[in-house]
């Protein structure tokens, strides 16, 4: 069992903060539109919908061997969340996501945010930091490029697999 834990990360311009219940509010807004939905599928989740769902990702994974970490993005110059960064662990695999709310697309806060995360997670005990994204989403990849992850030949689920391999030695401070 890792030992890692979404503790909050700090970039140039963003906090990447712990996913509280207490987001749930201000993060409908920011997801609320469907376009958000267009490479992964479902729809916007209303306030009460994400608190439930918060709650549930704040309790963590039931199996031992699996470490859910969870962010939401908030934009420091602004003041306010535009989107979120996760991963999972498991074993010595973690597998990362990232959104970033429509009005706050096109300024880097995905970039920013995924290679604060990535940064955070490649180095031991993981060995591998892979991302799952549609092949038509070119904005995603091109995040997951910036991060350090390389595009490889695998397909899960319809998705491309990127993959950054973390070196046995790698620093843990």
């Amino acid at each position: 069992m890792t030992t890692l834990s979404a503790q909050t990360l700090v970039t140039g311009r963003l906090d990447l903060l712990p996913l509280r219940v207490g987001h749930a509010g201000e993060m409908a807004a920011v997801l609320s539109d469907p376009a958000l939905h267009t490479f992964t599928g479902g729809a916007p989740e209303s306030a009460a919908d994400l608190r439930s769902r918060y709650r549930r990702l704040a309790e963590g994974s039931r199996d031992p061997a699996v470490v859910w970490l969870n962010w939401v993005i908030r934009l420091r110059a602004e003041s306010c969340l535009t989107g979120y960064a996760q991963a999972t662990l498991t074993g010595c695999v973690a597998e990362v996501a990232w959104v970033v709310g429509t009005a706050w697309q096109g300024r880097g806060i995905a970039t920013e945010a995924a290679r604060a995360v990535v940064g955070r997670l490649a180095r031991p005990p993981v060995r591998a930091v892979v991302a799952h994204i549609h092949p038509g989403h070119h904005a995603s990849a091109a995040v997951a490029a910036a991060a350090g992850l390389v595009r490889t030949d695998e397909e899960h689920d319809g998705e491309i697999r990127w993959r950054l391999a973390v070196a046995p030695g790698a620093p843990t401070a």
